[in-house]
């Protein structure tokens, strides 16, 4: 496994091989994303909270249109469950937004640049939550460079990057595509 960095935060080991979920709505899911903790569940938005207090959602987006209000949509769904929404307060309104953003930048990525999203993963610990995607481009998403704010487009990944604590790439040795995580913060 290689990342643009030695390791994502909390990602430790090799993801097994086979790690995987259904490909149905509804359908149980298990699996073990980029974090290294068991996932059981419901692939239409079910969770579990691991043994480390993790809670994570899977969505599938094989034969799916519309995938990034779908993404958008399930990912509200999981900051209600985990309650960072109803925001009471102005920062945790933001802090919801950020991450609502961050899940639009990269699977609006991975539909322009690597041939559409296979799956997304969602991850709260109720202070950082972990947003991946993965696809099966060959890619190197990276921020523009100079930023250039009053030019179209382009602006994704500095997104990203001006929003998160943290973000990367993982790809695994043997196997087409990659990952694109994010980490963001809870407030304070």
């Amino acid at each position: 496994m290689s990342t643009t960095r030695p390791y994502p935060p909390g990602d430790r080991r090799p993801e097994p091989s086979g790690a995987s979920g259904a490909s149905e709505r509804g359908a149980p899911v298990t699996g073990v994303p980029e974090g290294g903790v068991p996932v059981t569940g419901t692939s239409d938005g079910g969770s579990a909270v691991s043994s480390a207090g993790r809670e994570i959602r899977r969505l599938d987006f094989e034969g799916e249109s519309g995938v990034v209000p779908l993404a958008r949509d399930f990912t509200r769904q999981a900051l209600y469950a985990w309650g960072w929404l109803p925001a009471a307060t102005a920062d945790q309104r933001a802090a919801a937004e950020d991450v609502l953003l961050v899940v639009s930048e990269l699977v609006t990525n991975a539909c322009l640049h690597a041939e559409g999203p296979d799956e997304m993963w969602i991850t709260c610990d109720n202070k950082v939550i972990r947003v991946e995607v993965s696809d099966k481009g060959t890619g190197q998403p990276a921020p523009r460079t100079p930023h250039r704010a009053g030019r179209p487009g382009g602006h994704g990944m500095f997104i990203v990057q001006r929003l998160c604590l943290d973000w990367g790439v993982v790809r695994t040795p043997g196997v087409s595509g990659k990952r694109v995580w994010a980490e963001l913060g809870a407030p304070a």
